[in-house]
C-alpha cells in the first residue's frame, strides 16, 4: 500500500477494555428490498472495531434485515422522529447515512434530523443527493462530518467546482475549497482519492501502480467505505483521521482480495488487514 500507514495505536484495543469504550455506531437503512447497502455499511462498522453497531430501518424492512442481522443489532426508524428516540440513547456517537437510504420525504427529513443531532457522521449516496437539495442544512454539519462522494455526487452538489476535476492539482484545490464551503471533510473518491478539511492541507491516498486495487470498482464498494470511517468515528478519530484510515484498510482489503472481489468480501478481509498492521506495530 501507500506509504503512510495507519498509526497502530489508532485501532489497536486495550486488554481491560470493554465494547462502550469502542462506541456505538448507528447506521440508517433505506427500506424493503433496500436494505443491502447499509448492511455492507454495518458490517464494515462492526468489523473495523467498534464496540456496537446497530442498523435503523422502516418497519417494512424489520423482517428482511432480521433475516441477515446477527451481530449487529436492529431498529426500527420509520421517520425523523423515530431517529430522535434512537439518539437519546448518547451512546450511540456516530451515525451513517447514505447508503441505499432513498430520496423521498423520509430520507430528508431523517437527513436534517442527523445534521441536527450534531453527532460524528457520515453522508454517502442518497444522503449527498438530498443534502445537495438542502443547502439549508450546510452550515450545520460541522468538523465532525465526513462527505463521501464520487465525481458525479461532488458535481451535483458543487457544480460551480466541479470544471475539472482530471488533473491531480484541480481535483485537489476543488475539494478543499469544498471543505471550506461545508466545514466539513470532503472525501472525493477514485484511483487517487482526496481527503480535504477545513484549515489543513488536502491528502492524497494513492492506488495505483503497485497499491492499485482496481477490483473495488463494484457495486457496494463504497458503502464499505462509509461503513469503515463511521466505524472509526465511533471509536473516537476525528473525521479527518476517519477518513484516511478507512480509505487506507479499504484499498488494502481490495488489494489483498485482488480479481472477483465482490462487496460483501472487503468487510470479511479486514481482520486480516489489522492484523498484519497490528504486528508491524
Amino acid at each position: 500500500m501507500t506509504a503512510w500507514r495507519p498509526p497502530a495505536e489508532a485501532l489497536a484495543k486495550g486488554a481491560s477494555q470493554h465494547k462502550y469504550d469502542h462506541g456505538h455506531a448507528l447506521v440508517v437503512s433505506g427500506p424493503f428490498a433496500q436494505t443491502g447497502a447499509a448492511r455492507l455499511a454495518a458490517r464494515a462498522a462492526l468489523r473495523v472495531g467498534a464496540g456496537l453497531v446497530t442498523l435503523a430501518a422502516p418497519g417494512g424492512a424489520m423482517m428482511e434485515c432480521a433475516t441477515q442481522l446477527t451481530a449487529i443489532m436492529l431498529r426500527r426508524c420509520d421517520d425523523r422522529l423515530g431517529l430522535e428516540t434512537l439518539l437519546q440513547d448518547r451512546r450511540i456517537n456516530a451515525l451513517c447515512l447514505g447508503p441505499a437510504l432513498g430520496l423521498d420525504t423520509r430520507g430528508e427529513d431523517i437527513l436534517a434530523g442527523a445534521v441536527a443531532a450534531g453527532r460524528p457522521c457520515v453522508l454517502d449516496a442518497d444522503a449527498l443527493t438530498l443534502l445537495s437539495r438542502r443547502a439549508d442544512l450546510w452550515p450545520d454539519l460541522g468538523a465532525k462530518t465526513v462527505l463521501t462522494p464520487h465525481h458525479g455526487e461532488f458535481k451535483r452538489l458543487f457544480p460551480d467546482l466541479s470544471e475539472d476535476l482530471e488533473a491531480d492539482e484541480s481535483r485537489a484545490h476543488a475539494t478543499q475549497r469544498a471543505a471550506e464551503r461545508m466545514g466539513c471533510t470532503v472525501l472525493l473518491k477514485g484511483s487517487r482519492t482526496i481527503i480535504a478539511s477545513p484549515g489543513s492541507a488536502p491528502l492524497v491516498q494513492s492506488a495505483e501502480g503497485e497499491t492499485a486495487a482496481p477490483w473495488l470498482a463494484t457495486a457496494g464498494s463504497g458503502d464499505v467505505l462509509a461503513g469503515l470511517i463511521a466505524g472509526l468515528l465511533a471509536r473516537g478519530q476525528t473525521a479527518r483521521q476517519s477518513a484516511r484510515i478507512g480509505v487506507w484498510l479499504h484499498q488494502a482489503a481490495g488489494h489483498v482480495l485482488g480479481p472477483g472481489l465482490i462487496a460483501e468480501d472487503l468487510p470479511e478481509a479486514i481482520p486480516g488487514v489489522l492484523r498484519r498492521l497490528l504486528e508491524k506495530g
